[in-house]
């Protein structure tokens, strides 16, 4: 199973230091949505504080909860990946302190600096892998329970 990575201090200090030029803080107050599937990914968050659900609309009435991001964490991949929009919802589950990007800026930077560009899709892709084990780990639970009966 891969290891849960946390994006900037998997950057070397250097390639750190110059994507953070981009950030901006920002907050988010408990139970804010920050983004809904289907809409346009033109930005991304890294955790600095607090706690957000990803979720999944599952019909008209009720939504799945996927995943649960906290300190450190990267919020949002989809900015990287055409068509550009975000795959799940995002809420603040208690209040949230982040640093956000803005995608243009930084796919700019790693056009200017291809090192950067490589570390930093290299990373979200390792980012991706571990929250594909988990999912597939909590399907994999699921699954056994409801063959037991138990749900």
């Amino acid at each position: 199973m891969t290891k849960a990575i946390k994006l900037l201090t998997a950057l070397p200090p250097p390639q750190r230091q110059r994507l953070m030029t981009l950030a901006r803080e920002v907050s988010f107050p408990e139970d804010a949505r920050i983004f809904e599937a289907g809409g346009t990914a033109d930005r991304f968050w890294v955790i600095r504080s607090g706690a957000v659900s990803l979720d999944q609309q599952v019909n008209s009435l009720q939504r799945a909860t996927v995943a649960s991001l906290g300190a450190g964490d990267l919020l949002g991949w989809s900015w990287l990946f055409p068509p550009y929009t975000w795959d799940f919802g995002a809420v603040a589950f208690s209040p949230v302190r982040a640093y956000e990007f803005d995608a243009r800026a930084v796919l700019a930077l790693c056009e200017e600096d291809p090192e950067l560009g490589m570390m930093l899709v290299r990373n979200v892709a390792e980012v991706l892998a571990h929250r594909l084990e988990m999912t597939r780990g909590r399907l994999m639970e699921q699954y056994t329970l409801h063959r037991r009966g138990a749900l």
